[in-house]
């Protein structure tokens, strides 16, 4: 039995004689095979850590039956002070409603207090200038109406001049067939606003009421 298991050591030295060589670098490690590379061997093995992430601690449940319950004694309540209402009048005071139907230059216009009519050129007249018109031909309120004849005595019309302008532009042509004639001509008409301030002087005159008639 020695004798075998001795030649079978041999026999397994020889064959790895053939097949393995020992290199100087290599002197820790007599019988490694020539396939392996130098870096595997040198290279320390990668170690791997994985940490286990903490569960979240999650806040105590109680059931209906089981949840704490905190008494709190209520104090007294400070009385509050009752708030003051102030009544405010949003009503604005109403102005007569009353209109007049005056006469400026050749054209005849109804105004009315508050309002601006656009009217022929007044000459002379400047920007904020205050003028008073007093051709005026009616004078209506809500209960009565004063005529003139041909105009109401006493009655004016005040007015404030807000601006001189120039109306929107007319274009005229002219055409003539087979003359050879053809003209195109624009005019602008030079217009003032007034803006009415007040109607006075109208009450004296005798009026036409409801019942009158």
């Amino acid at each position: 039995m020695a004798s075998c298991s001795a030649t079978s050591a041999l026999s397994l030295c020889s064959l790895l004689k053939l097949n393995c060589r020992v290199s100087p670098a290599h002197k820790n490690f007599p019988f490694l095979p020539l396939s392996v590379s130098r870096k595997r061997i040198l290279s320390p093995p990668s170690l791997s850590f994985s940490f286990k992430k903490n569960p979240r601690i999650a806040p105590p449940r109680f059931s209906e039956s089981e949840a704490p319950v905190i008494e709190v004694e209520a104090g007294p309540v400070p009385e509050s002070e009752p708030a003051q209402i102030v009544e405010t009048s949003s009503e604005v005071p109403k102005r007569e409603e009353v209109f007049a139907v005056v006469m400026i230059g050749s054209r005849q216009y109804i105004v009315f207090p508050g309002r601006f009519i656009y009217t022929q050129r007044l000459k002379g007249a400047n920007v904020d200038d205050k003028i008073i018109l007093n051709k005026v031909l009616l004078v209506g309120t809500k209960t009565s109406t004063h005529i003139g004849k041909p105009v109401v005595p006493n009655a004016a019309v005040h007015a404030v001049v807000e601006e001189q302008v120039l109306d929107k532009k007319v274009t005229v042509f002219k055409y003539k067939k087979k003359k050879k004639y053809r003209r195109n001509i624009g005019h602008r008409q030079p217009i003032t606003r007034i803006r009415i301030t007040g109607i006075t002087g109208y009450q004296d005159s005798p009026a036409v009421t409801l019942d009158s008639l």
